[in-house]
């Protein structure tokens, strides 16, 4: 194996390994429920099933051979213009997958961001790491001014260094979990921009309310800042219409919590990809996915973790074909796009299985 992957190998320890260490129980976030003898954790959930060590994790990652986690045909990807999206109906909610977890919303004329990553690599390293399969559908350069940016939590695949300060002074307002904000301040993001969130706590901007609501994962980018700071799923209220986005997460109770609380969504942007029954607690299955989405009582399912970088052992195409059959089998609506390609919430779409034949 290349030093190069050997060095990822070490450094992504974070994603799913059990190497904690202690937190300082004077943190500013001891208040928190979710903040437990000096770390962030999830609620209990014995039907989660039994994971794998860390031992066992790493040595499948650095031993075994993966088969098909990388497409070798291009990802097909709709180039996206600033003219096109000013074009978009401003009395309407729009969301544009970037690729991954990234989306750029249009809420009634204001332009957000969800987790955006840009970077060519999801990781420590600039030199190594899971390496995207596509360019995304316009530039970090092309982007319109950015009112409100909602970060999930600080893993690389979802926080990206460079994307962030290129943005630090172009966004208006960033919304993040508790811990995150010197993670933003480092990369140069003026403190008084960031507003931090416990879970089910909210704030309005712009006319859009956000509220931060509970996700079953864990944080850190590091060897020993593991859980340091909380993660978390969101509800975005924009006029009429609702819109959830899951985060990291397996699956739990929350989700059923959620609905209940918010009387459902419009369309749910639900996490689908990196799962493994080595990890079962921190991703969902396909059919934990469906569970999830029917427990938050959502119109729509819109996929997303998936289709950009390499970061469990199933094959790229399986999230999407597996979510695809399941959705048609139950009668779900399901929202697979394109990268660059804009769905209109509450507008009637026709959905395309796109990565069929595609290697």
């Amino acid at each position: 194996m290349r030093s190069s992957s050997r060095l990822w190998l070490i450094a992504s320890c974070l994603f799913v390994a059990s190497c904690v260490s202690g937190g300082d129980i004077q943190s500013p976030y001891a208040s928190s429920p979710q903040f437990k003898d000096g770390l962030f954790a999830n609620p209990p959930n014995p039907n989660t099933p039994p994971g794998a060590g860390t031992w066992t994790i790493w040595s499948r990652f650095v031993f075994a051979t993966k088969v098909g986690t990388v497409p070798v045909d291009a990802i097909p990807v709709r180039p996206l213009t600033t003219a096109q999206l000013q074009a978009l109906d401003a009395q309407a909610n729009h969301v544009v997958r970037l690729g991954h977890s990234s989306h750029l919303l249009k809420l009634q004329g204001k332009f957000w961001l969800i987790d955006p990553v840009f970077g060519e690599r999801v990781s420590p390293f600039s030199f190594a790491g899971p390496k995207r399969f596509h360019q995304p559908p316009l530039t970090l350069q092309e982007l319109p001014p950015i009112e409100g940016l909602i970060l999930s939590h600080d893993h690389y695949d979802h926080l990206d260094v460079p994307t962030i300060e290129y943005l630090a002074l172009r966004v208006q307002r960033y919304f993040v979990p508790l811990g995150v904000k010197a993670r933003l301040v480092d990369m140069g993001v003026p403190a008084e921009r960031v507003q931090e969130f416990d879970w089910w706590q909210a704030a309005t901007h712009a006319g859009v309310q956000v509220t931060a609501t509970p996700a079953q994962h864990f944080s850190g980018r590091t060897l020993n800042d593991r859980n340091r700071t909380l993660w978390a799923s969101w509800v975005i209220q924009s006029g009429a219409q609702r819109i959830f986005y899951s985060g990291d997460s397996g699956y739990s109770s929350a989700f059923q919590q959620i609905g209940e609380r918010f009387g459902g969504f419009d369309l749910a942007l639900m996490e689908n990809g990196a799962y493994d029954a080595h990890w079962p607690g921190v991703h969902m299955t396909p059919e934990e996915c469906i569970q999830a989405f029917q427990d938050l009582r959502a119109k729509v399912l819109f996929s997303v973790h998936n289709s950009t970088f390499d970061l469990a052992f199933h094959t790229w195409q399986d999230p999407l074909e597996r979510l695809a059959t399941l959705s048609e089998a139950k009668g779900i609506e399901l929202a697979t796009p394109e990268i660059g390609e804009v769905l209109t919430v509450g507008l009637p779409r026709s959905n395309k299985r796109w990565w069929q034949g595609l290697k």
